[in-house]
């Protein structure tokens, strides 16, 4: 056991390092999967920060757009508040040294993309926003002599008395090893989200839901975790993770097509290519069910300047051997952000006192049941710093020295084979479109996986993750936003709310779906 004095953050992506930021000059100790800011979402996001920037739009059109892509879930509060103080945060991030694209008068550039009602997404370099904001601020965190790092780590468990987090547990990210406990005044939760759990993906390899997982462990409320976003633009070339098509792409007027060259989404939906991801997902999904081929077509709306002005575009295509400007480009349905997660309140605060939660691994009401486009770096950002605002008052030492943890012997490598076992499960039976009886059977594959690989944490964090998503799914009787039943093809108006859900109670229904299989 080491003693800190220091606050601890979970994570490396955009929250925990705008929250480390944030609460410096006090000591913080961050807990970094890999090196500082790899391995994270926050670094592949591509559209940038939804902001009310421009002369034309507001703040309260930008919650309505949010209000509206989610579905009847988003929580009013929650979506007016974030989108109020959008503004000043893309300002820090300019006086931090985030090289945002401007106009030749110095105006922010904006794009639009799905279900927006303006261009309101700041960005840099075309569709490199997270990647330009990670490099800011990984610069300033370690830069601040207040923060320790502690690289190629990863957190497995909470300690807690009772209802309190009095610490957390760490093993080695590189190598197995037994896991060290860390004594903490407080705990921040920054670790992102779930994509990881299905077999096709745009996360990072890491991000397969085990903060949320060892968080419900440990006995915090989770909140929506039935609501998973499928991108509907991965490139279809057989990488995993599946690099994104950005959003951005559709925004400047790329089209969909199919194999006999149809664009499909015009009988789909009202705003076609910018209808809402769910919609566009589920499209892409069933041309590629029937085999024809979806694709997206650059060609006409960007031509040659799809090269210059999406280099992240561009560079995927050339490695593909995909010239964007004479062929479309095939793209798939892939996992993308979980809109569920660890209940937060206005303040980031869990169910469990002394723990906190920001960004992907958080589930706060601002998505509802299908996230607005950009919206997800801008919450990060919101929550990490009311987060960090909030913990201010947590006594820490006033000189923490810095901590040098050996690991013991101990720990297993991980099961690459139960872990495709469980990717492919969710994939089948809770991805784009679900039944009761997929999803029981999802929840049968996930109890026999985690009985075989018991004495895995990191795995065991997965099955949590990835229970609660089936079994909260499996009481959704009703299709909404992210959240598609087969058997259940509307929604419900008496079920436009919000879903809290313990472990505890997640694992009641995965015991009853077992038996009803037998």
């Amino acid at each position: 056991m080491i003693e800190t004095g220091r606050i601890v953050i979970a994570g490396a992506g955009l929250g925990a390092l705008y929250a480390a930021l944030e609460l410096a000059p006090r000591p913080v100790l961050v807990i970094s999967p890999e090196s500082l800011g790899e391995g994270a979402s926050s670094a592949w996001a591509q559209g940038g920060v939804a902001a009310a920037m421009a002369n034309h739009d507001t703040p309260e059109a930008h919650a309505a757009d949010t209000l509206q892509a989610g579905a009847g879930t988003v929580d009013p509060e929650v979506a007016a508040m974030v989108t109020k103080v959008a503004r000043e945060h893309i300002i820090d991030l300019t006086e931090l040294g985030t090289p945002f694209d401007r106009d030749a008068d110095g105006n922010f550039v904006m794009s639009r993309e799905a279900a927006h009602s303006a261009a309101r997404v700041v960005r840099v370099k075309g569709d490199q926003a997270g990647d330009q904001i990670m490099r800011t601020l990984i610069a300033a965190v370690r830069a601040a002599p207040s923060v320790q790092v502690l690289e190629n780590t990863q957190a497995v468990r909470l300690e807690t008395e009772g209802a309190t987090v009095t610490g957390i547990w760490i093993t080695r990210a590189d190598a197995p090893s037994a896991p060290v406990l860390i004594k903490a005044p407080g705990v921040l939760l920054a670790g992102g989200g779930s994509g990881g759990l299905y077999a096709h993906t745009t996360n990072p390899p890491r991000i397969r839901g085990q903060v949320i997982g060892f968080a419900a462990r440990a006995g915090a409320c989770i909140a929506d975790p039935e609501f998973v976003q499928f991108h509907p633009t991965a490139f279809d070339i057989g990488e995993d993770p599946a690099p994104l098509a950005t959003e951005a792409l559709r925004g400047e007027g790329a089209v969909l097509i199919n194999a006999a060259g149809e664009r499909f989404m015009v009988p789909a939906h009202p705003d076609a290519e910018l209808a809402p991801r769910d919609i566009v997902a589920r499209a892409i999904f069933a041309e590629a069910q029937a085999g024809c081929r979806p694709m997206l077509d650059t060609r006409e709306a960007l031509g040659a300047e799809v090269l210059t002005r999406f280099p992240t575009v561009a560079e995927t295509c050339a490695r593909a051997g995909i010239d964007p400007v004479r062929e479309p480009i095939p793209v798939a349905v892939a996992a993308h952000y979980h809109m569920g997660g660890v209940d937060a309140d206005l303040q980031g605060r869990t169910s469990l006192s002394n723990l906190w939660v920001c960004g992907e691994a958080s589930s706060t009401g601002l998505h509802g049941a299908n996230r607005l486009a950009s919206n997800g770096l801008l919450e990060a950002l919101v929550y990490a710093r009311n987060a960090a605002q909030d913990m201010s008052g947590l006594a820490t030492s006033e000189n923490a020295e810095e901590i040098h943890p050996s690991f013991p012997a101990g720990g297993r490598e991980l099961d690459l084979a139960a872990v495709r076992s469980l990717r492919e499960t969710m994939t089948a039976h809770a991805g784009v479109r679900r039944t009761a009886g997929g999803l029981r059977q999802a929840l049968a594959e996930i109890a026999r996986l985690e009985v075989e690989q018991a004495g895995d944490e990191n795995f065991v964090n997965m099955c949590a993750t990835a229970t609660l998503i089936a079994a909260a799914a499996l009481q959704r009787e009703e299709s909404r936003g992210g959240h598609f039943r087969d058997d259940f093809t509307e929604a419900d108006p008496a079920q436009a709310h919000r879903t809290r859900i313990t472990l505890d109670e997640a694992l009641d229904i995965r015991t009853k779906a077992v038996k009803e299989l037998t």
